[in-house]
């Protein structure tokens, strides 16, 4: 009996311990979650990462914004980059757009670029759908329902970074943006605070017209829709003359002419953010502040 007792003891304390292993390694949720397409993967993402790992640094909060940062928990920060995506790849419950983030690519076998806390590995490139830290296609759900399910993803601040792969949907149908951007709402998980950020301009003037027009469109859906995300133009007059022709903010043939006129190189994505840091900083320090205050009024987006 007494041997029996003590292989029962033994056997509960060895599962509670296997319990205590299995949770600490669960997912975490970052507290800070920038999501976007291939800018993101090729260039932004590690850009993006060093700013919102140091909001602190980059921001200078003062004394009530330091205490409004405290609402972000540990600022852990995941930033997730998918090939081809926008908005309505992310909302769609099935079909192409839904592809675009969980099919496999049939060339690379994987599809996005991660960093951060989702990822501590040295490969930033991951297939979505695979794996406890990327389970965002389920049947029937679009990513965004299954990344928001149960908390499964819950950001304490949510950063969206497209335009590029809805550039000629949103600027030929002010109707489609307003779709996409309401239907994208919908989707968010309630009080969720966020930020929509339209992606940096392209090396080619016929590009940059059609974001330029893309991005009016869109900006003015999310202020149809109320203005629940902050939103910050990504084409500006600066950028827009950083990136618009220069061959050294792209990546470049061995010829030494641009390969990829669409996605901006590293050291472009640093004077990007150089550029656009106090929009940014003033966008995050909205959304984390006491909602009686009046609306944050950013500069006006290129026209």
């Amino acid at each position: 009996m007494t041997q029996l007792l003590l292989s029962l003891t033994l056997s509960f304390f060895l599962c509670l311990q296997f319990g205590r292993g299995a949770v600490s390694e669960e997912f975490q949720s970052p507290d800070i979650l920038v999501l976007g397409d291939s800018q993101l993967t090729f260039g932004a993402g590690p850009a993006f990462l060093e700013f919102f790992q140091d909001i602190k640094a980059h921001c200078s909060p003062d004394t009530d914004q330091k205490r409004d940062l405290e609402k972000l928990g540990h600022m852990s920060v995941g930033v997730i980059g998918v090939r081809s995506t926008s908005l309505p790849s992310w909302t769609a419950r099935k079909g192409r757009q839904k592809g675009l983030v969980c099919d496999i690519d049939p060339k690379w076998k994987v599809n996005a670029g991660t960093y951060g806390a989702i990822n501590q590995s040295s490969n930033p490139y991951v297939q979505i759908g695979s794996g406890k830290t990327y389970n965002f296609c389920k049947k029937g759900k679009s990513p965004f329902e299954a990344m928001f399910e149960d908390k499964y993803y819950m950001p304490k601040l949510f950063i969206m970074f497209f335009l590029g792969n809805s550039a000629r949907r949103w600027a030929n149908s002010k109707d489609a943006a307003f779709s996409d951007v309401k239907e994208t709402m919908r989707q968010l998980p309630p009080g969720m605070p966020c930020i929509f950020m339209t992606t940096a301009p392209a090396y080619r003037k016929k590009t940059v017209d059609l974001r330029l027009a893309a991005q009016k469109n869109v900006q003015q859906a999310f202020e149809e829709t109320g203005m629940r995300c902050d939103f910050v133009p990504g084409l500006t007059p600066e950028t827009v003359a950083a990136n618009l022709g220069n061959k050294h903010y792209f990546r470049l043939n061995k010829a030494g002419k641009v390969k990829d006129p669409y996605h901006p190189n590293r050291k472009a994505a640093k004077n990007f953010f150089a550029v656009e840091m106090d929009d940014i900083c003033k966008a995050i320090f909205h959304q984390v502040e006491d909602k009686q205050t009046s609306r944050l009024v950013l500069r006006p987006a290129l026209q």
